[in-house]
């Protein structure tokens, strides 16, 4: 649709990888922001294609890589199913590499009074929120969620990245893992390895939850019940480490 697969054969080639390395569900998210028009019609279109060529079973859906802007905020308020995953409530959260809005709170604040659940994606990987590890811990607090690249936690994206992802897990402060695939090399869509270095160094009910119990959730459109809240926010003691 955008910067990610560039044909449907790259497209069913990501699909084919990600059910090899064990994801049964996964979501499309092409962006909205000023490059690239979000057109919800063509996107199942074009995932309708992808799962007839595939012919994998694996359960494909829609969301969007949202930015904030005027134009896309009052749309989304107006249409508040229109860009969430699955459309449901979750609505993952782009922000600029230039520019985090003072008014962020309000703008959260006017999603969520929408029915919406914004959700912070690879905050890890953006500079500016790398500085304001406060901000994000008042969001969450707020009603907020995170997601961190599985990559990230793997070196891909440099050593700022995986140090941010660990103080964001250290604090609990993360809700999902996710691939944010663009092709099958550097931006593969597996996330086999993720989950077992997650497993490794935060033990496998954190895996369980940020892997499988929250986006099961996220599609569903359901709240992260206080059973999935205590394990995100449960840090590792001590002793654990050498499990």
């Amino acid at each position: 649709m955008d910067d990610g697969a560039r044909t449907l054969e790259d497209s069913v080639e990501m699909v084919r990888m990600a059910v090899q390395h064990g994801t049964t569900d996964l979501i499309a998210t092409p962006h909205a922001n000023l490059r690239y028009r979000f057109e919800p019609e063509l996107i199942h279109r074009r995932l309708a294609e992808i799962a007839e060529v595939a012919g994998t079973g694996i359960r494909l859906y829609s969301g969007c890589d949202f930015h904030l802007s005027y134009d896309n905020i009052q749309d989304a308020i107006t249409n508040p199913r229109k860009y969430t995953l699955n459309q449901k409530c979750y609505l993952l959260v782009e922000f600029s590499d230039l520019l985090i809005f003072r008014n962020t709170p309000e703008i959260f604040a006017r999603l969520q009074e929408a029915g919406m659940v914004p959700v912070i994606t690879h905050p890890e990987r953006n500079a500016l929120l790398q500085q304001r590890l406060a901000q994000i811990e008042h969001w969450v607090e707020s009603g907020a969620c995170v997601q961190v690249t599985a990559g990230s936690l793997l070196g891909v994206f440099g050593r700022h990245a995986l140090d941010f992802s660990k103080t964001l897990l250290d604090r609990g402060l993360v809700h999902f893992i996710a691939s944010d695939a663009h092709n099958c090399q550097r931006r593969s869509p597996r996330l086999d390895e993720a989950s077992e270095w997650l497993k490794a160094n935060y033990g496998e009910s954190l895996a369980e939850a940020l892997f499988v119990a929250n986006p099961r959730a996220a599609l569903q459109g359901e709240p992260l019940n206080s059973q999935r809240r205590e394990i995100i926010t449960r840090r590792r003691r001590w002793y654990e480490i050498w499990r």
